[in-house]
């Protein structure tokens, strides 16, 4: 069960980025390019499409690999601490 939870969280967060990344492409507060990459990299450890776009992008865009890079930091780092605060909330019970 915590699996599919823990999967089901990832599409959300995943899909929610690419969303907001969509409506940061249209507003001026937001960057949604970035967002739009911190999506695509967490989906991309569920779907083999959002992988293979990542790699097309760094091969095409050279200097787009920076952002995706640090994009990939901010997702990994976002995603470790909510999962380990997960794993402290479950310690508790």
């Amino acid at each position: 069960m915590k699996a599919a939870l823990k999967r089901a969280l990832l599409l959300v967060v995943g899909w929610g980025f690419v969303l907001v990344g969509i409506a940061g492409l249209f507003l001026p507060v937001l960057q949604g390019v970035l967002m739009i990459l911190i999506g695509l990299f967490i989906l991309s450890s569920e779907y083999v499409w959002a992988h293979h776009l990542l790699e097309k992008m760094k091969a095409r865009y050279p200097r787009l690999a920076g952002t995706l890079d640090q994009a990939r930091h901010k997702s990994a780092e976002w995603m470790r601490r909510l999962f380990r605060r997960e794993v402290a909330v479950e310690r508790e019970k």
